[in-house]
């Protein structure tokens, strides 16, 4: 892969796929923990973001809406770094979450919006 969008597109995509599809067989973990976070209705907030990652990761493993993808999964993101990373001290909300983020970011101001076809 030469092509650092399409490495970041795909990279990401696989990410957010894994933890968002996490969400789902692991309900009730990650209900558990949305409860420290202080947000109402915990399990319909599993099921939301888990919906928002997967669907996005999707999207950009299949590289459509590619920009508004990246632009929805940079916002949750910024949720996962500011209400479990920075609040709660979790760690993989303060390692990978801010390298998704500026992964995110990348497409959103990258020219073809890693579009490119495989090699």
């Amino acid at each position: 892969m030469r092509d650092p969008r399409l490495l970041v597109r795909v990279a990401s995509g696989l990410i957010f796929v894994v933890f968002g599809a996490a969400k789902f067989f692991n309900h009730g973990a990650e209900v558990d923990s949305f409860e420290t976070y202080g947000l109402p209705s915990p399990s319909a907030f599993v099921y939301a973001i888990g919906t928002i990652e997967v669907a996005g990761g999707v999207m950009l493993l299949l590289g459509r809406g590619v920009r508004l993808a990246a632009l929805v999964l940079a916002g949750d993101m910024v949720g996962a770094i500011v209400v479990s990373g920075i609040k709660e001290g979790e760690a993989i909300s303060l390692t990978l979450a801010p390298l998704l983020l500026i992964g995110m970011l990348y497409l959103l101001s990258s020219g073809r919006q890693g579009y490119s076809r495989a090699p």
